[in-house]
């Protein structure tokens, strides 16, 4: 039967990052890396004006440079410039520039079919093979690792499992990993928009009280938009026609980009925040949104997963020269356990606060943004959160 020392079950941003991370010190330890998943990459990437995105912080962005893949993938990665912060119908505001904080921009947004293409491109195929499409059916833990049973009838064993499978992970219920889920009784609607005039690196995070909403710089001025309402009002924008459903959003929006001229596919996602009350055991990991999903509008999703990759493979290159030792991913485990809960928690209060209608909480949040721009310190930090490095020392703000 194959043996091999990591599959990583789930070949998507967070899992091929995972394998870059880890491959030049396999390489030197003669570990061999699978990737098992499902949908198979593309041999070239096809720009389309309604790819999917995700914003990278600051801090992604060195983790990038660190593993050789950011000069590959800078071309598309469009800069924030500027963060602009709003509460609709109030005076409160507040604004993040890139050149205070000493750095050449707050974050990037880039097209996930283009990350995966760079990601893809910089494996070694000496060093990390792949099982694609092929999606991993039934996971047994035995002596030494797993044992697992593919849906070709295959079976394959490694020393250690990844799971990185997403947040809808059907393997992480059939171990028996049970997970902490808090609805938000809200639907993310996901499009991409075309502005009348040129957004010039900013993004607009803009607060209402029929909730949250953030319009991020892409490629070719376009503007990823992430608009958060409530389940049935979600639905019915996203089925409207798009003279209508542009009215509406202008209407949240304002003018600061112009007369907002095109629309392209519009997405649902229901939103809840979701955390694995497990994310290691024996010879095992659970990553990505399978360990932890967190609202999009604050941004720091992605960005976290990307900081419990490195911190992963940093242990696991300093470990055992058989990896899945309990005790090396516990100590991963607890190098990671302060960044995800300051960074879930900020994005949860974020979302909650900011995404109210009551009036106390309203005018509270209104004054918390005047407060930003009239106390640096406060905002230095809020800044800090933004760009992915208020819980890491080890990433620096300034370039």
């Amino acid at each position: 039967m194959t043996r091999v020392n990591l599959a990583i079950i789930g070949g998507g941003l967070v899992g091929a990052s995972l394998a870059l991370a880890l491959q030049a010190g396999a390489k030197a330890r003669g570990w061999k890396i699978l990737l098992i998943e499902p949908f198979a990459p593309g041999d070239s990437f096809q720009p389309s004006y309604d790819a999917r995105s995700s914003a990278l912080s600051f801090g992604t962005r060195q983790i990038y440079e660190q593993l050789g893949v950011w000069q590959t993938l800078s071309p598309r990665a469009e800069p924030i410039r500027q963060i602009h912060v709003s509460d609709r119908g109030r005076f409160g505001a507040t604004r993040l520039d890139a050149s205070e904080e000493g750095v050449p921009a707050l974050g990037y947004v880039v097209e996930n079919a283009w990350l995966g293409q760079c990601l893809w491109q910089s494996l070694d195929r000496d060093v990390v093979s792949w099982r694609c499409p092929a999606e991993v059916k039934a996971m047994q833990p035995i002596e030494g690792g797993y044992r697992l049973q593919l849906d070709d009838d295959t079976s394959l064993e490694c020393d250690l499992a990844v799971l990185a499978d997403g947040g809808r992970s059907g393997l992480r219920e059939q171990l028996g990993i049970h997970v902490r889920r808090r609805p938000y009784d809200q639907s993310a609607l996901i499009a991409n928009i075309s502005p009348g005039e040129a957004h010039a690196g900013q993004a607009f995070e803009r607060f209402t009280e029929q909730g949250p909403m953030a319009l991020l710089p892409l490629p070719e001025n376009r503007c990823a938009l992430v608009w958060t309402r409530q389940g049935m009002d979600a639905k019915r924008l996203a089925e409207i026609d798009e003279r209508s459903f542009l009215r509406e959003l202008q209407d949240v929006f304002g003018y600061r980009l112009g007369a907002l001229r095109q629309v392209g596919v519009r997405h649902l996602y229901p939103l809840a925040l979701v955390e694995a009350e497990e994310q290691v055991r024996p010879h095992l990991v659970v990553l990505g949104n399978a360990a932890h999903s967190l609202h999009p509008i604050a941004g720091q999703g992605f960005n976290l997963s990307l900081r419990d990759v490195q911190t992963l493979a940093e242990g696991l290159l300093a470990g055992p020269a058989q990896p899945g030792d309990l005790a090396t991913l516990q100590v991963y485990h607890q190098r990671q356990r302060l960044d995800q809960a300051l960074t879930i928690g900020f994005s949860d209060q974020v979302t909650r606060v900011f995404g109210s209608g009551q009036p106390l909480l309203a005018a509270g949040r209104n004054l918390g943004l005047l407060g930003l721009d009239l106390l640096p310190p406060a905002k230095r930090w809020f800044a800090r959160q933004a760009m992915g490095l208020g819980t890491r020392p080890d990433l620096r703000g300034r370039a």
